[in-house]
């Protein structure tokens, strides 16, 4: 069962869009430990997706990752089928890694890094 993460479905799968389109342009975000750990699931089916690089399987992320700009001349999309699924062509799962770093200041809620391996 997915973690609802103290939000109604829309709001949450806006916060997911949201960290997915942000991990994969900077391959590292810090967030808290449960976000994360969905994040994880979310991130490595879109990894999969680019892995397929048919035009279906590109059509399918784009309309779940927001088009965000990863630098000059390439957006999201572009740099998860081109950069990210061609360094993970030989693996078969496991492309992130989540880092416990322990409680926040102000909250105690308990925080982590997840990057792509």
């Amino acid at each position: 069962m997915a973690r609802k993460l103290g939000r109604k479905t829309d709001t949450r799968m806006a916060m997911l869009r949201n960290l997915a389109s942000d991990l994969i342009i900077q391959e590292r975000i810090e967030t808290t430990e449960a976000k994360a750990k969905e994040l994880k699931t979310v991130v490595e089916k879109m990894i999969t997706l680019g892995k397929r690089g048919d035009l279906h399987a590109r059509r399918q992320a784009a309309s779940f990752l927001y088009n965000q700009e990863a630098n000059d001349n390439e957006n999201v999309i572009q740099k998860l089928f081109d950069d990210v699924a061609a360094r993970y062509e030989d693996r078969q799962g496991g492309y992130t890694r989540v880092l416990k770093l322990g409680a926040r200041q102000g909250d105690g809620a308990d925080m982590a890094i997840i990057e792509l391996v």
